[in-house]
């Protein structure tokens, strides 16, 4: 083979290797973990971690003696989160306890993240999963309606300055865990029309393909 031939031949080669490399990497349905990790990352873009397991609805009034149910909120106002007041309530006509009364501040609200199911009602998110590897899958298809099980390792994206803080930290111990370092995740995918998407995640609602949350 003459050197024109051979670099003709290369050149060839590497262009039908990029078009099939495109190929694949366009086809939003084909098994690969490039569309396992699209798929897992699109879904927690819209679930994000947040402090509370459920939404919750500002003011809240706490016994100042009980610093287990405010440890947080306390943690939060130090983070300009949250603002306190304190006042008495009365337990009998002649006694009385101290409380402290928490509303979300001026900062807080540009952190709020409102629940559109429940009007008043929100949290603060700190993050979004971001899948750093997929380490494994159970067999599956490209043909739609076809599902896996997906074990990745994942970390923390867009974590505010106020998730990052000792004090919240302490108060919230689960922020600490998530954003100290990669993580394990599972998550179960099903090919639907457009392509890979989360159908189950633990700790997490169900959700249909097109997204909404099944009950």
């Amino acid at each position: 083979m003459n050197p024109y031939t051979f670099r003709t031949t290369l050149r060839t080669a590497a262009l039908c290797g990029a078009a099939l490399l495109l190929a694949t990497g366009c086809n939003k349905k084909a098994d690969n973990s490039l569309n396992f990790t699209n798929a897992v990352n699109t879904y927690y873009t819209s679930h994000p971690a947040c402090i509370w397991s459920e939404a919750k609805k500002f003011p809240v009034q706490e016994d100042t003696s009980d610093t287990s149910k405010t440890m947080g909120y306390d943690a939060l106002v130090d983070q300009g989160l949250l603002v306190r007041t304190t006042a008495e309530k009365k337990k009998m006509i002649i006694a009385s306890k101290q409380v402290n009364n928490y509303d979300v501040s001026d900062k807080g609200r540009s952190a709020w993240t409102t629940d559109p199911n429940q009007p008043g009602f929100g949290n603060f998110c700190y993050g979004h999963r971001k899948v750093s590897s997929i380490d494994s899958t159970t067999p599956t298809t490209d043909a739609v309606g076809a599902t896996t099980q997906v074990t990745y390792h994942y970390t923390f994206s867009d974590a505010p300055d106020w998730a990052k803080a000792a004090e919240t930290q302490t108060a919230f111990p689960q922020i600490r865990t998530d954003l100290a370092g990669p993580q394990i995740g599972q998550a179960t995918l099903t090919n639907t029309s457009s392509g890979w998407a989360v159908s189950s995640a633990p700790g997490n609602h169900t959700t249909n393909a097109d997204g909404t949350i099944v009950q």
